[in-house]
Order: structure tokens, then sequence, then C-alpha cells
């Protein structure tokens, strides 16, 4: 019995060297990888419990593997912006090109650390293993709804409409013009003030909203009172707003806006010094200034300035490239100089990392061991941030794994001299009949 147990305690330790054996040959295999998570071997003793006072019955070794997902590479740089890592514990969510293809409502996600993307025929971001990145897709005017943070049911494939032309509508207009305040002295003979400043429209269209300013010219002193009408192209030339403009005259606040009276179109907001304009296709902010503050209309001296007209909104525009920012907020920036958010790309974080199961590829699926999955805000919570221009190196060190190459050797033949040393016994044992 005891010889036995020898011979099966080496054989053991042979099963247990050998599976340490294939996880450095992996791990060396994988060195160059980006994104992959070494193995690691352990060996645990296993007891058999005899009469111990006269005899001892070896029970040999047992091994077990782990994939250690919760270590990170270190980042390196690179030259695509759509090359993306996670500085921190959490990962990327990902689908397969595959299910994208199939278009049947079903994507199944996995987690991965690190991808090098790029848009591929139908503009999908996806990476030379046909791993597709998800996100949260903004809304047409770059802003984001609130979704849901324990379930991937909102997460899409990111697209890249590289091709396509984009809007880019007027949606706000400051004007800093100055009127005389000549104009509105007793006895003065100035007639109206008129500007025009164009904006886009909804379809890239190029409108005018025209301006015209005509003076309350009081019997006797001064009333720094205007009438301001506001008409627009875009609905045919007609008047969308008109407003009562008066300016202070005081020595503190000399020629900024005392208040603003709306005849017609929808009231001044004196806490932002911004009016919601009615256009043909849609509302602009204009915004005239606060009552008592420098920066907006005036009335000062005897020359009437258009000064200051500013407005957003380009003609169509054409996607250029794409960036990532610490937020995790996907920006396209376009050939007419405006950028905006396409795409917000969480950060998945799990209770376990080790506990995922581990695919091909370097994903990784979430499993009971790992516990349930959580969706960050890139750079908020415990998880980390995205990091563009950049991926994970292998968690690999070749100078590591080649030593533990060399004991694992080592250890393994001296199970096979323990093998051998039995069998020589054995064979004795069996002489002995002789």
């Amino acid at each position: 019995m005891t010889i036995s147990s020898s011979m099966n305690a080496g054989v053991a330790g042979l099963n247990a060297n050998a599976n340490r054996l294939a996880t450095i040959s992996d791990n060396i295999a994988n060195s160059s990888t980006y994104g992959y998570k070494r193995a690691q071997a352990d060996f645990y003793s296993v007891v058999i419990h005899g009469d111990a006072t006269t005899t001892y019955s070896a029970g040999g070794v047992r091994s077990t593997s782990m994939r250690l997902i919760d270590e990170r590479g270190p980042l390196i740089g690179t030259a695509n912006s759509t090359d993306l890592a996670v500085d921190g514990r959490g990962f990327m969510a990902v689908t397969t090109i595959d299910a994208v293809h199939r278009n049947d409502g079903n994507l199944p996600i996995s987690l991965a650390t690190t991808g090098s993307f790029r848009a591929d025929a139908d503009g999908v971001l996806r990476n030379a293993t046909g791993q597709v990145l998800m996100g949260w897709p903004a809304n047409p005017d770059g802003t984001l709804g609130n979704f849901p943070r324990d379930s991937m049911s909102s997460l899409e494939p990111v697209r890249l409409d590289q091709n396509q032309f984009v809007a880019n509508p007027t949606t706000a207009m400051q004007l800093g013009a100055n009127l005389p305040a000549t104009a509105t002295r007793a006895g003065a003979i100035s007639g109206p003030q008129e500007m025009s400043v164009q904006y886009t429209g909804n379809l890239g269209t190029q409108e005018t909203l025209h301006y015209t300013f005509t003076p309350n010219v009081p019997t006797a002193g001064a009333s720094n009172e205007w009438n301001m009408v506001i008409s627009d192209s875009a609905s045919d030339g007609a008047n969308i707003a008109e407003y009562t403009v008066t300016f202070d005259d005081s020595q503190t606040a000399a020629g900024t806006l005392a208040t603003v009276t709306t005849v017609t179109g929808a009231d001044y907001d004196p806490a932002t010094g911004t009016i919601p304009l009615t256009v043909g296709g849609g509302t602009i902010s204009l915004s005239i200034g606060k009552i008592g503050a420098a920066g907006g209309m005036t009335q000062l001296s005897k020359t009437f300035a258009p000064i200051g007209k500013s407005t957003n909104g380009t003609p169509v525009a054409r996607l250029v490239s794409v960036e990532i920012d610490d937020n995790g907020l996907l920006h396209a920036n376009y050939d007419q100089g405006f950028a905006k958010v396409i795409y917000q790309i969480p950060v998945v974080d799990v209770p376990n990392p080790n506990g995922l199961t581990a695919l091909s590829n370097q994903t990784y699926r979430v499993s009971a061991d790992s516990g349930p999955f959580y969706l960050w805000d890139s750079g908020d919570g415990p998880t980390g941030k995205l990091v563009g221009y950049s991926q994970e190196q292998s968690t690999t060190d070749v100078t590591s794994e080649l030593t533990n190459l060399i004991t694992t050797q080592r250890a393994y033949s001296s199970n096979v001299k323990v093998i051998q040393t039995v069998d020589e016994m054995l064979q004795e044992t069996t002489n002995i009949k002789r």
C-alpha cells in the first residue's frame, strides 16, 4: 500500500506540473497579446489518513488554475484615436459582428479591457477579431438621456456615418448692437436703425433674422426707449417678435439695459439675458444681455454699431474623425469645425473580476462567480476611466515565466524519478518470489 501510494503521488505530481506547464506556455505565447491576462496554477496537498503510527500513505498533490483578470497591464500609446483601454478595474462592453449582422435583436454582451477599434464598411466600430464596441447613443443635438445602469438592453453597436452629411442648425445667437443715445432725445430726427444676421436652418440653408430698432422720441428730455421688431426669412419674412427696450442713463450703469418689455413673442429672461425666438425651423436662444450688465446691447454715443453678432451652427458637414474623452463621451469632429457627442461608452464593473468566464480574444462573460454587473460613467466610481490612443499590454512577465518554467521542469523530472524508483522497488519485490 505504501509503495503504491508513492507511485500515485508521483503520477499526481506529473499531472500537476503538466498543468502548470500549460499555464506557463499559454502566458509566454501571449506575452505580446494586447489585453491578455496571465493564467496561474496553484498546488494543494492531498492527505490520506491511514494508521499514522505504523504506516504513511502518500496522498499526492492536486492543482487548480485560474486567470488573473483583475491584474492590469501597462498602457501603451498608439496613433489611432479609437484604440481604447480602461485605466482601472473596469471593462468595456462588446458584442460580435456576426450578431450585429444577424440583426435579430439578440446581441450577446461580453467584456474587454482594451481593443483596437476601427469603422468597417458599414460604419460599425469593431476590432480585427470581430468584437464590436457598445455604447449609449446620444440625441441628435448631442445630449444624453437616462439609461439603466443594471441592464445592457440600452447599449447599441457604435456606428460612424463617415460618408453622410449632418446638419448643424443654429440654436443660439448673441446680439451686441450699440444704439445711438442721441436718437431718443427730444427733437431728434433719426429714423429706424436696421441690421440683419444670418443663421443656419435645420436643412443647412442660410436664413436671415432682420432687426429694426425704432427710437421713441419724446417731446422733452430723453426717453432712452426703443422698439425692436424681429422678422424671419424662414417664416416668409413675417415679424416673429417685438419688444420695447429701455436703457439706463445713471452714472454707474450708463448705456446698459434697464427693461425689456414683451409686445409679441416669448418673454425676455432677465436671469440669463436671453429671448427664446421661435423661427421657421425651431427655437433660437437670442442673447441681448442682462439688465444692468455689460456685454449685451447698449445705448451710447451717437453711433449705431451692429457689433458682437455671433451665432452657432454651420452649413452641412461631414465627419472627419472621432475622439473619446475621460468621461467616456465619443465626440464626432466635422469638417465645418464643430464637434458633438454621438455616444457615451460606459465602464462595466463586477464585484469579482476573477470570477468572470474567460473567452477567446481577451473577452469575458459575466457569471454567478463574478457577481452582478453595473454600468458606470467613465472616471466615476471605482472602475477607472477610458483612455483613447492607448492599448493595454499583456500582464505576462516573461522573465518570471521562464523562471517558473525551469522550476516546473525540475519538479516534473523529480516526479519522474520517484516513479522510476518505485518501479525499481516493485521489481525488487517481484524478484523476492523467485
